[in-house]
């Protein structure tokens, strides 16, 4: 059985650039590491925030490089620049409410401004596509909020059975009747 694929987007105009290192999506990486138990390959890109350039990317990595998972970091700010969601709802067959819901909540335990924060989830095909805010600490906490959910999420639309470390996290799929 071939590794699992997923997707890593920093969508950083400074850091595509190299003005400064893309700490965001080695924090993806690294809690990857940590969460998973299944044998994955990590298809890393870091673009400029440009919501043609994270279209064509978020395509690229569902459809032609077949990651299961696609994860990105930044953008989804109020900002002018901030276009992450847009592009991912422009991609996105079906959007999932309910992780973004679930990660501003967390997110309002530490900040404020988290209400600020348009994080969001969708489906392209057989990808789940997930949006997290830009600084590491934030996307730790985001992701071991939503993460339980992302393996059975990957069942339901025919992607590969993903296996995680149970003493780091644990993935909730429904027991069978």
């Amino acid at each position: 059985m071939s590794a699992i694929k997923i997707g890593v987007i920093t969508a950083s105009d400074r850091a595509s650039k190299g003005i400064y290192e893309d700490i965001s999506g080695v924090a993806i990486q690294d809690t990857m590491k940590d969460y998973l138990k299944s044998e994955f390959e990590i298809v890393y890109r870091c673009i400029p925030d440009e919501q043609d350039v994270l279209e064509a990317t978020m395509k690229e990595l569902c459809d032609e490089a077949g990651c299961c998972l696609v994860v990105t970091t930044g953008g989804t700010g109020p900002a002018l620049r901030d276009v992450t969601p847009e592009a991912t709802e422009n991609v996105c067959d079906k959007m999932m409410p309910g992780f973004g819901e679930l990660m501003r909540q967390v997110s309002l335990q530490y900040v404020p401004t988290a209400i600020l924060s348009r994080q969001t989830a969708g489906i392209r095909g057989n990808s789940l596509i997930i949006n997290l805010p830009g600084k590491p600490k934030s996307i730790r906490e985001c992701l071991d909020a939503v993460f339980p959910a992302v393996p059975y999420c990957i069942d339901l639309i025919e992607g590969p059975y993903i296996e995680t470390n149970e003493d780091v996290i644990k993935a909730f799929r429904p027991k069978a009747k």
